[in-house]
Parts: C-alpha cells; sequence; structure tokens
C-alpha cells in the first residue's frame, strides 16, 4: 500500500471513529501556521475558566433572556401600587413629551385593533361553532379561540399600521409610569 492510500485508510478510520480523530487532532501539529500553538480542547478551556466564572456567565445569559421581569417589577412590584390614572392624565403626559408621547399615543390607538380583531373573531368563531355543533361546551372554546385569535390578528395589523415595530413600546410605558409616579409624590407632599 503506497502512503497515499494509507493517509485515506487513516483518514476514513478518523471519519469512523470520534475518538481517534480527537486523539489525531491533539497529537497533530497546526500545518496551517506551524508557529501558533495548538488550540486546547473546549473541555480544558472549560476547566481552566473556573467553575464560579461558568455559572456567572450562565447567569448574565438568562439575565438577559428574562429581562422584561424587570419591567414587571417595576410597574407591579411596588410597596405602595400608584393609585389609578385617567384618560386627562394620560393626555397631559403624550401633550409633556415630546419622545414617548406620540409613541403612548399610538401603542393606546392600538388597542382598538386588538379589541376590533377580538370581537370579530370571537363572534365569527362562535357563530361558526353554534351553526354546527350546537354543544355549549364548544360554542364557549371556540368563541374564546376566536377572541384570543384574532385579538392577536388585530395586534399584528396595528403594529404595522402604527408602524409600532419602530418604537419603544416597553420604554414608552416606563416613562409614563415613571411620570406618573412623580406627579402623584408631588401632589402628596
Amino acid at each position: 500500500m503506497g502512503p497515499f492510500k494509507t493517509r485515506l485508510a487513516s483518514a476514513g478510520e478518523r471519519f469512523l471513529s470520534p475518538t481517534l480523530t480527537r486523539q489525531a487532532q491533539a497529537s497533530e501539529p497546526n500545518r496551517d501556521h506551524p508557529d501558533q500553538p495548538q488550540q486546547r480542547p473546549a473541555s480544558a478551556a472549560a476547566a481552566a475558566m473556573g467553575i464560579g466564572e461558568h455559572f456567572e456567565g450562565v447567569k448574565q445569559h438568562w439575565a438577559r433572556n428574562f429581562a422584561f421581569l424587570d419591567y414587571f417589577k417595576k410597574v407591579y412590584g411596588r410597596a405602595e401600587p400608584l393609585p389609578k390614572w385617567s384618560d386627562a392624565d394620560v393626555q397631559e403626559f403624550i401633550a409633556s413629551d415630546p419622545v414617548y408621547g406620540p409613541q403612548l399615543k399610538a401603542l393606546r390607538e392600538s388597542r382598538k385593533f386588538a379589541l376590533a380583531g377580538a370581537l370579530v373573531g370571537g363572534a365569527h368563531l362562535g357563530g361558526v361553532a353554534f351553526k354546527y355543533s350546537k354543544a355549549p361546551h364548544g360554542v364557549v372554546l371556540a368563541t374564546g379561540f376566536g377572541a384570543l385569535t384574532g385579538a392577536v390578528l388585530g395586534s399584528e395589523v396595528a403594529e404595522h399600521w402604527y408602524q409600532l415595530y419602530n418604537m419603544d413600546k416597553q420604554g414608552a410605558n416606563l416613562r409614563f409610569i415613571y411620570w406618573w409616579e412623580d406627579k402623584v409624590s408631588g401632589q402628596k407632599s
């Protein structure tokens, strides 16, 4: 067997056996760049990092994934809840804030699309279920599902109608909450 066939045979063995592949990679020098050191396997790099650093990275990863919970803590996790606001208070905020005011106005108007979609979807699917099944539990479930589906579809229409995808929806709501908190605390003192 010539050197070319031997190379092919050893490459085939490495292809079939992952253990041999790892051993061969660890023993072979870096042929493309011989002056660079051989890279460590991922498990050795993780061991060199340390378990505390690993868990800190995992914690940061999940904190980014659940960052929306900070919004709920700021809004709903208060020791003393904020008093209810009226439409006049919202209109005052919209007039006073040139950046987040129009965004909040668009957000409030987009709720009408979701409500209309829920009404149409619930009425349609509930009507179809009533026409064909006459079972009360089926009509109730179909009406609920139709309302949910219609609300989601209406929200998507509003998302494009008002171009809400360009806005910071959570930021506009938080800015209003902070504004309302400052206004209420100014009225108390």
